[in-house]
């Protein structure tokens, strides 16, 4: 595996999940690089999908099979106009025409050529098949979706167990948050300093910036449209959306025509002790509303959990730091990208692999810790922040109700901001000799908690409030 950078953590997709609708819309994609490769696309026909494990028993909730029409199709989550989706699904599927890759058309049922397995395959949670015919042959290719939008198409596991190694070619190999703080005390840098030093040594400083500014414009977007968005969320448990009412409430008679200047306007308003937290959820919640209604987010590290990180960012510029500028986003967003990929090294980021803990647990360790060096805090902190977050985020589970991401997991991205934000503050008054667990101890603790954790409670629907909510009263 090569060295996991902040843009494979922070990465720009269509919700409602990274897992199971930005994985396999890529994997579909991956599949027709493949055929092409092969020289088989101008002669495939007769496509199947299996879907397999938690990505069939949740697909439907999750857009799965959107998804995968949608990459067959040849359409880009990052660029894609969120507002035609439903149409591009409803005429393939009213036409039982695929136009494979935007290059040529094909015969496509979704409902009898997306099957929807309830069966596990042997190596991950989220596995998908694809098949067609060449000629009289049959040819498949099989990929896993492991969380976060990340795709594997050979066996990188064993014994139902995600491979831990990884190649690094970058100056400052990080596998561990002790090589992390290795690194930083022999350089005598910050956190932020040492991972950006890893990512312009595979791209320039100006592309750096580039694609963090569009990670952040994507989040300031995305929760300017949930705080100004208002009615139910689609799916059929008829949510009503909170975040529109929320910011209506707080914001009162401000005027503005843009995110941009949105944000501005907030940072000169003055906000009472007890509106901080409602800001944050606020902005937490539009973030996730937005995700469950197929809008484009920032998987942080994943769809599930995009909440968490903007809400806390906007809390430092918005409480914090009025004057805080582009630097402080790349400084935050540089720690809170290496924190998600140790856990992704060293656990899961997976909820069909290790419950929510994976997923809002790990979201708000990197919001903890990023908001840290932000305040101040030494590498150190830094790490006994997102260690604090995580502890008490360890057997969170995935138990969404009827398959959708909005109960209880909306919820969940607030209260995984509100703690990133206490972690932080507890960490700043933490001399660090005086820590008890390590930060590579709670990643370790994370992974063992995963594999002992019931299946059941793996965003599958199967356990939890997914089982004792009924869906008809919701």
């Amino acid at each position: 595996m090569e060295y996991i950078s902040i843009f494979d953590m922070l990465k720009i997709g269509v919700g409602p999940s990274s897992s199971h609708t930005l994985g396999p819309w890529r994997a579909a994609e991956q599949w027709i690089a493949e055929l092409k490769a092969n020289q088989q696309f101008h002669n495939i026909t007769n496509i199947k999908v299996d879907l397999y494990g938690s990505l069939s028993l949740t697909g439907k909730g999750h857009a799965t099979d959107y998804a995968v029409l949608l990459g067959l199709s040849g359409a880009d989550p990052e660029y894609v106009p969120t507002n035609d989706i439903e149409q591009t699904i409803v005429d393939i599927k009213d036409s039982k025409i695929l136009n494979l890759n935007s290059e040529r058309e094909i015969d496509f049922d979704p409902k009898q050529q997306i099957i929807f397995n309830r069966s596990f395959l042997p190596f991950h949670a989220n596995g998908l098949t694809f098949s067609g015919e060449i000629e009289g042959n049959t040819v498949t290719s099989t990929f896993y979706s492991v969380g976060g939008g990340f795709v594997i198409k050979e066996k990188t596991v064993e014994n139902g167990e995600e491979d831990k190694s990884i190649s690094c070619i970058c100056p400052y190999p990080i596998q561990t948050g002790k090589e992390l703080l290795s690194h930083c005390n022999t350089l005598n840098k910050s956190i932020s300093e040492v991972v950006l030093a890893n990512e312009v040594s595979m791209r320039s400083s100006e592309e750096v910036d580039f694609e963090i500014k569009r990670v952040w414009d994507t989040m300031l977007e995305c929760m300017y449209t949930g705080c100004h968005t208002e009615g139910n969320l689609p799916g059929g448990l008829n949510v009503r959306r909170r975040a529109f009412d929320t910011h209506q409430k707080l914001k009162g008679e401000l005027n503005y025509n843009s995110p941009q200047e949105w944000l501005e306007v907030i940072r000169k308003t003055e906000v009472k002790f007890r509106q901080i937290f409602k800001w944050v959820s606020c902005f937490a919640l539009s973030v996730n509303e937005v995700n469950a209604s197929l809008g484009r987010v920032v998987t942080a590290p994943t769809n599930g959990s995009s909440g968490v990180i903007p809400s806390v960012l906007m809390y430092y510029m918005v409480i914090e730091n009025h004057n805080a500028n582009f630097e402080h986003i790349k400084q935050f967003l540089l720690v809170a990208g290496e924190i998600g990929s140790i856990f992704k090294k060293g656990a899961t980021i997976s909820a069909a692999m290790g419950g929510c803990q994976a997923e809002i647990g790990v979201s708000s360790a990197m919001a903890a810790g990023a908001l840290t060096e932000l305040l101040g805090g030494t590498p150190e902190q830094v790490l006994i922040a997102a260690e604090i977050a995580m502890e008490h985020h360890l057997g969170l589970t995935c138990d969404p109700i009827g398959g959708l991401v909005q109960v209880p997991c909306i919820e969940r991205n607030s209260m995984g901001a509100i703690k990133a934000i206490n972690a932080a503050e507890l960490a700043l008054d933490t001399n660090p000799e005086h820590a008890k667990v390590p930060f590579d101890e709670v990643v370790d603790t994370m992974w063992e908690t995963a594999k002992d954790m019931n299946s059941k409670y793996k965003e599958t629907s199967e356990g939890g409030l997914a089982v004792r909510v009924n869906v008809a009263d919701c």
